[in-house]
């Protein structure tokens, strides 16, 4: 979250620091018996501050990282030859590891609003209210993952012994199922592709369901699994300048979150070129900052709604946003002032569209941001684009209908080439002078076999 923030004031780097310390002390007081205790409750010492260095770079620690810093600092963590020993040392460095993420994750979401309050406290109230719930739904996430952790104890059991036998060697094993299963296995060394494999063929067996390694989030020595999606999909994009300009006002941002879910979204700037371009790309930023910090969906658009406000009163873009999940077959569209998006099967085409004002426009008694959610039915394709394309046709008054009519007859199911035909379509109804800068996304779904 920190780097959508970037005319910070030099003491920024020590104040979040003191707030990740505070909340790491806080949370370091049920483990004082812990062998790694009076390193890490050191807050002046080095291994502390190479601590939070590390995590404001990575932003999440792991074993082999924590055992580095502390080698780094001339404190060496022995123990390993004797069985007993080593197995009470793994346990204090799971439980310190666990500590120092979750007070990071937590301190984070309040590094940016030590910031935000002071500079504009008129949206105190809201903002606060907003970081209210993003803790609230940490500190309950943290919660379900120690239930998740109990619920299946017996399936990590059995998981942990087939790797045993098979001499597969692994430090630890979570499991959490919410909607999907998600497994995290902290190796003890890197894994080759064959023995990865095989956690996925044995976690299958044991789980009743097909279980694939999460690349986006692995990390470290830490290996992320999760059920695999019941869909797949395909992307094609295509965009345009507006006619004599030299960048655009849109942007577009493909991104697959913690969760597993894919996350695909158009902002519109208003107007063109470079402040255009900075109201979209800034909030397509924010957004993906936001969301991988752990914040809400509707928090985070809350935040680049009053950001924008508070940068510039004409700065003002469209938020056009559908949270795929290829697992539970289900679209969430989230739009604020954006066009409506069409979703073909066969050759019927359906509109989702919103009456929402743009985030950064001001209207205490208009909705900013309306949701729709939907079932991924097999052979779906789903468009997004910016007023670009709906409005370089004149023939309508309806503008939105020649995108749909232009729909229902094209035979190709290729998102590529569905995307660059409306593209095509649109610069020729402007008779090659484009007028507005255009963006389309097509997304094409199919059922796995």
């Amino acid at each position: 979250m920190a780097t959508t923030y970037k005319q910070e004031e030099k003491n920024s780097y020590e104040a979040n620091k003191q707030i990740f310390l505070t909340e790491l002390l806080s949370n370091l007081e049920a483990y004082q018996d812990n062998m790694l205790y009076e390193d890490i409750a050191n807050t002046e010492g080095k291994i502390t501050q190479n601590i939070f260095q590390y995590l404001l770079d990575k932003q999440e620690i792991d074993r082999q990282a924590l055992l580095e810093i502390f080698a780094k600092g001339n404190s060496y963590i022995v123990g390993f030859d004797d069985e007993e020993v080593s197995k009470h040392l793994e346990q204090n460095l799971s439980q310190m590891i666990r500590t120092i993420n979750t007070s990071y994750k937590t301190a984070k979401s309040n590094f940016i609003w030590e910031k935000r309050v002071e500079e504009k406290q008129k949206n105190m109230q809201k903002q606060l209210d907003g970081v209210s719930r993003a803790i609230g739904k940490m500190a309950q996430g943290i919660e379900n993952e120690i239930e998740n952790e109990a619920k299946y104890e017996k399936q990590k059991a059995e998981i942990m012994e087939i790797l045993k036998q098979r001499g597969i060697k692994i430090q630890d094993l979570a499991i959490k199922k919410e909607g999907r299963y998600s497994l995290e296995i902290y190796q003890d060394e890197n894994l080759e592709t064959a023995k990865i494999e095989a956690i996925q063929k044995i976690a299958s067996k044991i789980l009743e369901e097909p279980i694939e390694i999460f690349e986006e989030a692995c990390v470290g020595k830490k290996l992320t699994f999760l059920s695999a999606d019941k869909y797949v999909m395909a992307i094609g994009t295509g965009e345009t300048t507006k006619s004599k300009s030299e960048i655009s006002g849109d942007a577009m941002l493909q991104l697959r979150l913690k969760d597993g879910k894919y996350l695909v979204a158009i902002s519109d700037g208003m107007g063109t070129g470079t402040k255009a371009r900075q109201s979209s790309t800034s909030s397509l930023r924010m957004l993906e900052n936001l969301l991988l910090s752990g914040f809400d969906k509707n928090i985070s658009l809350d935040l680049i709604n009053t950001s924008l406000i508070n940068q510039n009163a004409e700065s003002f873009a469209t938020l056009d946003i559908a949270i795929i999940d290829l697992y539970a077959g289900t679209i969430e569209f989230i739009k604020s002032g954006a066009c409506p998006t069409y979703i073909k099967n066969n050759k019927k085409v359906q509109i989702i569209k919103s009456n929402s004002l743009p985030t950064g426009m001001v209207d205490e008694n208009h909705n900013h941001i309306q949701t729709f959610d939907r079932d991924i039915l097999s052979g779906d394709i789903l468009v997004m684009c910016t007023d670009g394309i709906l409005d370089a046709n004149i023939e309508y008054k309806n503008k939105e209908l020649w995108v749909k009519y232009m729909l229902e007859d094209i035979e190709t199911t290729n998102t590529k080439k569905i995307a660059d035909l409306i593209l095509n379509e649109a610069i020729d109804n402007t008779f090659g002078n484009v007028k507005d800068d255009m963006s389309v996304i097509v997304c094409k779904f199919k059922k796995r076999d």
